[in-house]
């Protein structure tokens, strides 16, 4: 089933839209938040979390089924032309910023999906303020860019 740059969503991708409103995860926030004065035992934060898949075989297949959900949403979300989507990867050097992207965006269609990965500004960059560089990179409607390493 193929849809063209704005046609109107097809049933199928409407559902898929509404499969993935409804499949949301729920994050309590509180359980990340600190607020002043409160004080932290890092301890009691746990620093592994337990896989969602039982054996390789069933993350290939659950894999399969996650990229190819992603793909069809991008094809909806490019079609409906009405909002974009910026990613932000902020960490360490060798902390797997790469290899996060590489694995969750495998089922991207790369013509509507750029990354930019900022480290030391250009002679033109130093110019302007410190925003400009990532105010020129944000992602057009229908698109989706990911910072890598904002700033």
């Amino acid at each position: 089933m193929t849809q063209r740059v704005g046609e109107a969503p097809t049933q199928y991708n409407k559902g898929v839209a509404r499969a993935a409103v409804r499949s949301k995860v729920r994050i309590h926030t509180k359980n990340f938040r600190v607020r002043e004065g409160d004080e932290v035992h890092l301890e009691k934060w746990p620093t592994k979390v337990d896989p969602v898949y039982k054996s390789k075989d069933q993350y290939k297949s659950l894999l399969e089924e996650h990229v190819a959900k992603l793909s069809s949403m991008q094809r909806f979300h490019h079609a409906s032309d009405r909002h974009a989507i910026l990613l932000i990867f902020q960490a360490t050097d060798a902390a797997g910023k790469d290899g996060a992207i590489r694995h969750v965006m495998s089922g991207v269609n790369p013509q509507g999906c750029r990354v930019y990965s900022f480290k030391q500004p250009t002679d033109a960059e130093v110019e302007h303020d410190f925003l400009w560089r990532t105010s020129r990179d944000l992602p057009e409607r229908g698109r989706i860019a990911i910072f890598n390493r904002s700033y």
